[in-house]
């Protein structure tokens, strides 16, 4: 029997968790760009592309060497000497990214309205248990790309997610901040889709419906 729980779905990082490896990697490879005359912006925006370009090209690969992997080809795109301590270090550095301030207190106040709570991310289940004790509220479901054996934005992840949950879909409500990863894919579902725009990103009249919220400060207002 389909449980009948009402149940909001997260996206974990940069949704719940300020998980920015971008701002991370810049300070641990600025000299070895900065020796070749690497433009730095261009670079950051090069190793976001690789990391959704990683994640996107099929079955599950562990997160963890996605993220050294993507750091270090994209230094050698750029001509830029790379050595293994760096993405080591981009690794350990992101274990202890914060939880965003807001986020405690709204997911607290969904639990005391009955709504369960789950996390789905593009994560190693060795991983993502350092960024769910940071946020410091206890999930009922926590969901990693290694249990899917597939990385959102592909369906594989969202199948995975939908069968262990097992709700009706006008049960749950989706809220992220990645368009790419997660407002966009889980159209097709038939969920409800909260888009946290943290980050002020044009949307798209195509994709509607959807909310969209600055970030979760009034989230338990739309349950």
């Amino acid at each position: 029997m389909t449980i009948q729980t009402p149940i909001a779905t997260f996206d974990c990082y940069r949704t719940l968790v300020d998980f920015d490896l971008n701002r991370a990697a810049l300070p641990i490879v600025q000299h070895s760009l900065d020796k070749v005359g690497v433009d730095h912006e261009e670079f950051l925006d090069n190793l976001r592309v690789a990391r959704f370009y990683a994640v996107a090209q099929g079955p599950y690969t562990r997160y963890q060497d996605l993220i050294r992997k993507t750091l270090e080809t994209t230094m050698l795109q750029h001509g830029a000497p790379y050595d293994t301590a760096y993405g080591d270090q981009l690794v350990e550095d992101a274990k202890n990214f914060p939880v965003f301030p807001e986020v405690p207190a709204a997911l607290r106040a969904l639990k005391e309205k009955g709504v369960e709570l789950a996390i789905i991310s593009n994560s190693d289940r060795d991983f993502i248990p350092h960024h769910v004790a940071t946020i410091g509220v206890e999930f009922d479901f926590v969901i990693t790309a290694e249990d899917a054996g597939w990385y959102k934005p592909r369906d594989g992840a969202f199948d995975h997610l939908f069968r262990t949950i097992d709700r009706d879909p006008a049960l749950i409500t989706h809220v992220a901040q990645g368009w790419e990863y997660d407002i966009m894919p889980a159209k097709k579902y038939g969920v409800r889709r909260i888009w946290v725009n943290r980050y002020n990103r044009p949307g798209s009249n195509f994709y509607q419906p959807y909310v969209e919220i600055p970030d979760l400060s009034d989230l338990p207002e739309y349950f």
